[in-house]
């Protein structure tokens, strides 16, 4: 039998895509969190990293070789086996997540029926890096943090939830694929979720701030109270991984708003090819937005973050879903669904 023959060829294959997704998304992050600090100092009227590299562009580089070359610290009355095991979990899981985001048509790893099912399993299981990194230091104020974590992602992945499930109706696919193409019409940008769905774009968005413990919802690091929250204890490449798995679920929250309201990789105006360069270019857009609220917005008290979860987006979320649902059984929503229970 050939070496390239059976199976081994196509799992070269498939390992292939996985290594290049996952380089090209690593690297990406590097100049985001440059981008990222730039903007907050912009805001601040100060200059931000502008020292290693033509303009600062090595800052983020350099960051990384100093994490890598610290010393790790454990606590000693910590359990070490689930102390290094927490970051570990939170940055596989962060990275396994982009395996069904598709970049452009035919650009994914794995086109799963169940895409949307998949990123929510993942997503779910985050919390858990976070739980046992805030347990495992055996100190109060990480745990304290870990634990309003769990919290904050259980509240408001209900919401994102619902959210989710509006826009699965007007398409009748949980493929993140045939979402983008359901969004595919001849009025460009006007033909994309985001005008149908338009009150559920800013839930959704606020939502997936939340979701990611970003500010003004980063209660599980507030400095002020929990002088740094779950990962105060870590040091070196195990704090490295915690902020990797953090930033990389940001930049996924991006993908997954530029792909459920966005039109992905579609070109805004009909007559331009559509492409990869589009999707990129929305993502980077949001992640601009994500920055600019970090940098401007005040932070929110616990208990506030909690009223909204719970008293404003789970109502306006589950009573949209109801709408939403109506519209597409009566065909008076645009859409895939609707399309197809009305033989257009």
């Amino acid at each position: 039998m050939d070496f390239w023959d059976g199976n081994f060829g196509v799992f070269l294959i498939i390992l292939a895509q996985c290594l290049a997704v996952t380089v090209s998304v690593l690297v990406a992050l590097a100049f985001l969190m440059y981008a990222d600090r730039k903007v907050w100092a912009a805001v601040q009227m100060r200059k931000g990293p502008n020292m290693v590299g033509v303009f600062g562009l090595l800052q983020s580089f350099a960051d990384f070789i100093k994490y890598i070359v610290k010393e790790v610290v454990v606590p000693a009355g910590a359990d070490k086996t689930v102390f290094y095991l927490a970051p570990m979990i939170s940055f596989v899981l962060a990275v396994i997540a982009w395996a069904v985001i598709p970049f452009s048509d035919g650009w994914v790893v794995a086109n799963l029926n169940v895409g949307i099912l998949y990123i929510f399993a993942i997503s779910s299981l985050e919390v858990y890096g976070v739980i046992m990194g805030g347990w495992a230091s055996n100190s109060k104020y990480p745990f304290l943090g870990s634990l309003r974590s769990a919290a904050q992602m259980i509240s408001y992945e209900v919401s994102i939830g619902f959210i989710i499930v509006g826009v699965l109706i007007s398409t009748g696919s949980l493929n993140l694929t045939e979402i983008v193409r359901a969004q595919d019409g001849a009025f460009g940008l006007f033909s994309w979720y985001w005008l149908p769905h338009f009150p559920m774009v800013f839930l959704f968005l606020i939502s997936a701030m939340a979701e990611t413990n970003r500010p003004p919802f980063d209660l599980p690091e507030a400095e002020a109270e929990l002088v740094a929250g779950y990962q105060v204890e870590y040091s070196s490449t195990p704090f490295l991984l915690f902020m990797i798995g953090e930033l990389m679920a940001v930049v996924l929250m991006c993908a997954l708003i530029t792909l459920l309201f966005f039109g992905g990789w579609l070109s805004p105006i009909p007559f331009l090819p559509d492409g990869v360069l589009w999707f990129v270019l929305k993502v980077l857009f949001f992640f601009f937005i994500f920055a600019m609220t970090k940098a401007i917005v005040p932070r929110f008290r616990y208990d506030q973050l909690m009223r909204i979860g719970w008293k404003v987006f789970l109502p306006l979320s589950l009573g949209w879903v109801v709408m939403v649902s109506v519209f597409a059984q009566y065909g008076w929503f645009w859409g895939a669904y609707a399309r197809w229970t009305t033989g257009g």
